[in-house]
C-alpha cells in the first residue's frame, strides 16, 4: 500500500511512539512507549516506531542505536521502524522531507497556510498571547511571486483562524476547547525545508494511519494546532489520549516533574542500578494505570496486555516511588531460581577473595531474598570481603543473654571444636548438626552459641543467613582468622 493512500477506514488499531534522538530515554517517555505499544496489542493492532530527527541542533548520533537498545531490553516490540520496514517507510523523519515540503506547499494552495519572507533577526512579535505578528499573511499576490522569483527564503505558516475556537476529545480529559485566539500562525516549514515537529508529526501520524495518539499532557495546548491541520486536508482526527506526568518526591515532602535531583530517571540508569528491566516495565505500567478486575501488582508483559484499557489509565500525575520499584523488584529476585539470579548477580559484587569465588552460588541463595536490587550487592557483601572494625556493643543482646564477657569466655572452646572440623565437613548442614550437638551435651542456649559465632565471624548484627551458613562461605581457614581475631579483641577489653 503506498504510504499516501493510507487511511483509518479499516479502523484497525495503530499507535506509534516517535521519539526524538537527543539522548536517553526518560521513564517518561518509557512509559508513554509501553502503554501504546500495550493498547496495540491488546486490540490485536499495530505499533510503529518513528525516529522524529528533524531538529538537527539537538540530534545525538547513538541515540537511536539507544532507543532500539532500551525497547529490545523492556520487550517492547515494534511491528514497523526503521529496522524493520513496514507500508509506511521510511520511519525517519530526515527521509522523509519530500513529503512535508509537498503537503506544505498544498496548504498554501488551500489558503490554511502561506509564505512568510520576514528576516528572522527583526522582531515581529505581537498580540497579548506572543508569537508573529502577521505581517506576510495577507500579502498581495505580487508580492508573494516577486518574492518567490528573487529566490528570497521563506517559512510557511499555517493561518489560524482569528476568532471562534478549536474543541477536540482527550479520552482522560474530556471535551476540551482553547479559543483560536491563543493560536500564534506556527512556522510548518523552515528555511531550511526542514519541518517543524508540530508539523510533521501530523503529516506522519495521517500517512502511517496511526488511530491512537498517547502523548504528555504538556501537548494538550498544541493540540488544537493538529486538529486543524486535520481538518485542513479533510482527514480523519485521530483519538488522542494526554498522560498525566511522572513526579518525583522532593525533600520536603512535596512533589514536582521527575527531574535527575530525585535519582535515576532513565531506563538506563535504572539498569545499571541494578533493576531488572522487566521489572522496570512492570513498575512502569503501574505508574497511572490501574488494572481494572484485579488486585495483581506482579505481571509479565503477557498479563499487562491482557489487562491493559485506557479506562484504567489516570488523569492524575503519578509519583515515581522508589520503595515500590524497589519492591517490585525483589519479588522478581524471588521468583528466579537460584542459578539464574546466580549469574547475573556476579558482576555486581566486583572481584572476590578466592574464598568467597568458589562459595558465590551459596552466597547468591542467601543474597536472593534480601535484595531490593543488584546494586545493593557490594554494600551487602563487604563484611565478608573484609572484616569490619571491632565492635564490642555487638555482642550484647538480651533476648539471647550474650555479653561480651561471655562471648570472651564461650569463644576459645568454639575455635577449638572448628579447628578439629575436618575441612570435607565445613559445610552448612554438617556445621549446623556439630554445633546442635556440642550445644545439647553441654547444655547452652542455642541463641547464645550462634550469636557468638556469628558476630565473631561477621563483625555486624545484620547478616544475610546464620552462624553456621557465614562460616561455610568464609571457609574454615578465614573463618577461624576472624574469630580468632575477635576473641584477641575481646580480651583486650
Amino acid at each position: 500500500m503506498n504510504q499516501e493512500e493510507h487511511t483509518l477506514t479499516d479502523q484497525k488499531v495503530r499507535t506509534r511512539f516517535a521519539p526524538s534522538p537527543t539522548g536517553y530515554m526518560h521513564i517518561g517517555n518509557l512509559r508513554t512507549a509501553l502503554y501504546g505499544y500495550l493498547y496495540a496489542k491488546a486490540q490485536q493492532g499495530d505499533f510503529i516506531l518513528r525516529i522524529e530527527d528533524t531538529d538537527r541542533t539537538r540530534y545525538v548520533a547513538d541515540a537511536v542505536d539507544f532507543i532500539n537498545r532500551t525497547l529490545k531490553l523492556a520487550r517492547i516490540v515494534p511491528d514497523e521502524g526503521p529496522d524493520i520496514g513496514g507500508s509506511c517507510g521510511p520511519y525517519i523523519q530526515s527521509q522523509r522531507l519530500p513529503l512535508y515540503k509537498k503537503y506544505a506547499e498544498e496548504l498554501v494552495k488551500s489558503g490554511h497556510a502561506y509564505y512568510c519572507f520576514c528576516d528572522p533577526e527583526e522582531d515581529h512579535s505581537a498580540g497579548k498571547f506572543g508569537g508573529y505578528d502577521r505581517t506576510c499573511r495577507n500579502l498581495p499576490q505580487e508580492t508573494i511571486d516577486a518574492h518567490l522569483k528573487n529566490g528570497d527564503p521563506y517559512v510557511i505558516r499555517q493561518k489560524m483562524p482569528l476568532d471562534g475556537a478549536t474543541t477536540f476529545f482527550d479520552v482522560l480529559h474530556g471535551n476540551i476547547t482553547i479559543p483560536n485566539e491563543e493560536l500564534e500562525d506556527q512556522v510548518l516549514l523552515k528555511r531550511d525545508g526542514m519541518p517543524t515537529y508540530n508539523f510533521a508529526n501530523v503529516i506522519d501520524d495521517h500517512l502511517m494511519g496511526i488511530t491512537h495518539i498517547m502523548r504528555g499532557a504538556e501537548f494538550i495546548t498544541s493540540t488544537p494546532k493538529y486538529i486543524l491541520l486535520y481538518q485542513a486536508y479533510g482527514w480523519e482526527v485521530p483519538v488522542f489520549i494526554h498522560l498525566a506526568p511522572v513526579m518525583g518526591k522532593n525533600e520536603d515532602g512535596s512533589v514536582s516533574k521527575l527531574s535527575k535531583r530525585h535519582g535515576a530517571t532513565s531506563f538506563d540508569d535504572l539498569v545499571k542500578m541494578g533493576y531488572l528491566p522487566e521489572a522496570i516495565v512492570n513498575y512502569v505500567a503501574l505508574l497511572g494505570w490501574n488494572p481494572k478486575n484485579t488486585n495483581q501488582e506482579i505481571f509479565s508483559m503477557e498479563e499487562l496486555i491482557h489487562h491493559f484499557s485506557l479506562e484504567g489509565l489516570s488523569k492524575s500525575p503519578a509519583v515515581f516511588d522508589y520503595d515500590k520499584l524497589g519492591w517490585i523488584n525483589g519479588e522478581y529476585f524471588k521468583a528466579m531460581d537460584d542459578n539464574t539470579f546466580a549469574a547475573e548477580a556476579r558482576s555486581y559484587a566486583g572481584d572476590l577473595p578466592d574464598n568467597l569465588e568458589s562459595s558465590w552460588p551459596q552466597l547468591a541463595a542467601l543474597l536472593k531474598t534480601r535484595l531490593q536490587r543488584f546494586g545493593e550487592i557490594p554494600e551487602a557483601i563487604a563484611f565478608l570481603v573484609e572484616q569490619p572494625a571491632f565492635d564490642a556493643e555487638l555482642y550484647s543482646n538480651k533476648r539471647n543473654k550474650v555479653t561480651p564477657e561471655k562471648a570472651a569466655e564461650l569463644l576459645p572452646t568454639l575455635i577449638a571444636l572448628l579447628e578439629d572440623t575436618p575441612e570435607e565437613k565445613w559445610d552448612n548442614d554438617s556445621l549446623y548438626a556439630m554445633l546442635e550437638d556440642f550445644i545439647e551435651k553441654n547444655d547452652l542456649k542455642k541463641g547464645l552459641v550462634m550469636w557468638v559465632l556469628r558476630i565473631g565471624a561477621a563483625g555486624q548484627k545484620i547478616t544475610p543467613g546464620g552462624a553456621t551458613e557465614l562460616l561455610a562461605l568464609l571457609g574454615k581457614p578465614a573463618s577461624l582468622t576472624r574469630l580468632k581475631k575477635s576473641l584477641a579483641n575481646l580480651e583486650a577489653l
